[in-house]
């Protein structure tokens, strides 16, 4: 079965062959569509408002467009129009933040689906490297464990829920090696008046059809977390994912950090950090096509400022 997937992605797969997404076998591409499914995805749970209101909008558009396709093909459709503001707006044509020295390395969340924790952890770390010039590896182990408001640890969370409760609570997210990483659900052992980063405010934007503000966003503050729908990624290895990944809002199951983009080449990109380890993609990084909500990746889109 996993051939046959990896081939009709293949097939699929159209434009440059440089910058064209490649898929083969990978050490996801063992699991079963359902094992992947349970193990690596559904980890990114959306509050039962954020549905409700996510189904008005569709319905609201379904009336609007006959046919509407769950897959997005036209990955284009207004990356000219985006990339037109972004002149007018004098954004630069890449930025990449690893070069900044703000992105800490890729994690591996394992069997604990707590992608929600992983991505946005990893923006809170950028953001307090950003401003304090020193770039220290944030506890996700505490936010598994801790964090309320309807996240539940590795079987799952959700991006802007988790930015709700960090602020509400003014929770200080300690180091890495004052509560250390397990990757399994634990009882949480935050302590009061303890030392970290705290959330000051946050931002979180429905982009469809608005990805030219994710870029501003990039260029002129720093990475932000997206939630996406990461099916088609079990037997990714590099290229631009254009094609075959659902922009449906009610379909998003993952959440990666974007730290830029490229607009240099034929296929404008995003450079996303996933939390699959460092043999996922390019070395942990995967790249996603601009102006097209490829994956979903503008339904709910996070920006943090640290205290």
């Amino acid at each position: 079965a996993s051939v046959r997937e990896i081939d009709l992605l293949n097939a699929g797969s159209r434009g440059p062959d440089h910058c064209k997404a490649k898929y083969g076998l990978t050490r996801l591409s063992d699991m079963s569509k359902t094992e992947f499914k349970d193990i690596h995805l559904s980890d990114e749970k959306l509050p039962a408002q954020t549905i409700n209101r996510r189904r008005n909008r569709l319905n609201k558009e379904a009336s609007k467009t006959e046919g509407d396709k769950p897959c997005n093909n036209e990955p284009h459709n207004n990356v000219y129009v985006i990339i037109r503001k972004k002149r007018a707006a004098a954004l630069p044509l890449q930025v990449d933040w690893r070069t900044k020295g703000v992105i800490g390395p890729v994690q591996d969340q394992g069997l604990c689906g707590a992608c929600w924790a992983f991505s946005t952890v990893g923006t809170i770390e950028a953001m307090s490297a950003m401003k304090t010039g020193k770039l220290d590896k944030l506890s996700v182990q505490e936010v598994i464990d801790c964090a309320g408001l309807g996240n539940s640890g590795c079987a799952g969370g959700d991006i802007c829920l988790l930015l709700d409760w960090l602020t509400m609570t003014d929770t200080a997210i300690p180091t890495e090696a004052e509560y250390p990483l397990r990757l399994t659900d634990g009882v949480c052992k935050a302590k009061k008046n303890t030392t970290g980063v705290k959330v000051k405010t946050f931002t979180c934007d429905d982009y469809v059809g608005a990805e030219d503000k994710i870029l501003t966003s990039l260029a002129n503050h720093g990475p932000v977390t997206v939630a996406v729908n990461a099916l088609t990624w079990q037997h990714y290895l590099g290229g631009v994912i254009q094609f075959h990944c659902s922009g449906s809002a009610l379909e998003l199951n993952h959440a990666v950090e974007l730290v830029g983009y490229d607009l240099t080449g034929d296929v404008p990109f995003y450079i996303a950090k996933n939390s699959w380890g460092k043999d996922f993609g390019n070395a942990g990084y995967l790249n996603l096509a601009i102006g097209s909500n490829i994956c979903g990746l503008a339904n709910e889109v996070a920006t943090v400022d640290v205290k």
